[in-house]
């Protein structure tokens, strides 16, 4: 089985690929480097022992996507492409629209033209907006309070529609919930452009003395410490899931939605204590006023993806955090060495 991995270069991207490789899926990898590196799929080559090609193409090029499925005979793919900075989105919200919503539309209208009617789409739990409670199952309301969470929104219910005008389609949506670690052998793991936008790399990134202190924004929450709740998993977990995606909803048709999380929550002060354990060192932390758009609490019920998926985390915030600091440690740049 040959699978289009889009995206492919980036965070969970990667560690996607060296699990599928690993499971003997062959993949091809196509990928912008706009907030990714091609150094992570030479790592990936370096882990797996498997090679496969790349296209450093932009979905929003829709001649040179295409190209890409007439040069291949591909029968799924997993789409992680896209911008993905909360912030920012609510900053350049018409960029985000324009290339997840655009470039996803050229990528269903190809796979479509070429036949290709499997796709595993990476979304996201900030779909389900503020939840009145927790934990979240895949028949809450769905809402957003952003640009980026509104662009997953819209794309799920752009292939809804797409199946429902075309029932050949088998369309996985995984919400994914908070992806943190690494790859067990630290050669690969979360590499973000600039200052990181997520907490467990800021943290890291403290730990490794790039950055000067923690910020956590908000200690009135009703949440045991006051501090933001969230559902920690580790990537390749996550990564896992897309295989059993691939594995259980291919080819059966349909629209099928997934959770992706651990069911626990943590809060961010207990992030910042099992970080200082992984690493052997206090890390400094200022409170700060909430940012707007923030939820106190967010975590998973993912015993749907059990029941049908097989699929269950087991990886724990100890193990998480381990990962990520042997990952930070040995790359403090990142993959720019």
């Amino acid at each position: 089985m040959k699978i289009l991995v889009t995206g492919g270069a980036g965070y969970i991207g990667s560690h996607t690929c060296v699990e599928l490789l690993n499971s003997g899926y062959e993949i091809a990898v196509l990928d912008n480097l706009d907030n990714s590196c091609e150094k992570s799929l030479e790592k990936v080559k370096e882990l797996t022992g498997k090679d496969f090609p790349f296209y450093k193409v932009d979905l929003l090029d829709y001649e040179a996507t295409n190209k890409v499925f007439e040069e291949n005979k591909f029968d799924a793919v997993i789409h992680f492409a896209g911008l993905k900075a909360v912030g920012e989105s609510t900053r350049m919200p018409i960029r985000y629209y324009h290339n997840n919503i655009t470039g996803t539309l050229n990528l269903v209208d190809i796979m479509e033209k070429h036949g290709v009617f499997n796709i595993v789409f990476s979304s996201s739990a900030t779909v389900y907006g503020s939840p009145k409670t927790v934990p979240i199952t895949e028949d809450f309301p769905t809402s957003t309070t952003n640009p980026y969470g509104s662009t997953k929104l819209m794309i799920e219910n752009i292939l809804k529609d797409v199946y429902a005008a075309n029932n050949k389609w088998s369309i996985t949506l995984l919400r994914y919930f908070n992806p943190i670690g690494a790859h067990k052998s630290g050669k690969i793991g979360e590499d973000p452009k600039g200052i990181p936008n997520n907490l467990l790399p800021y943290v890291a990134q403290v730990a490794v003395g790039k950055l000067e202190y923690i910020h956590v924004f908000g200690n009135d929450y009703n949440t045991p410490d006051g501090t933001g709740v969230r559902d920690y998993i580790h990537v390749v977990d996550l990564a896992i899931g897309h295989l059993k995606a691939i594995e259980h909803k291919a080819n059966i048709a349909g629209v099928h939605t997934y959770n992706l999380g651990t069911g626990h929550g943590y809060s961010v002060l207990d992030i910042i204590k099992a970080f200082e354990n992984a690493c052997k060192k206090e890390l400094p932390y200022k409170l700060e006023p909430r940012r707007p758009g923030d939820i106190a609490e967010c975590y998973a019920n993912p015993q749907k993806a059990k029941d049908e998926l097989s699929w269950v985390a087991t990886r724990g915030i100890e193990e998480m955090c381990e990962d990520l600091w042997r990952w930070q440690s040995n790359n403090p740049n990142g993959f720019e060495k």
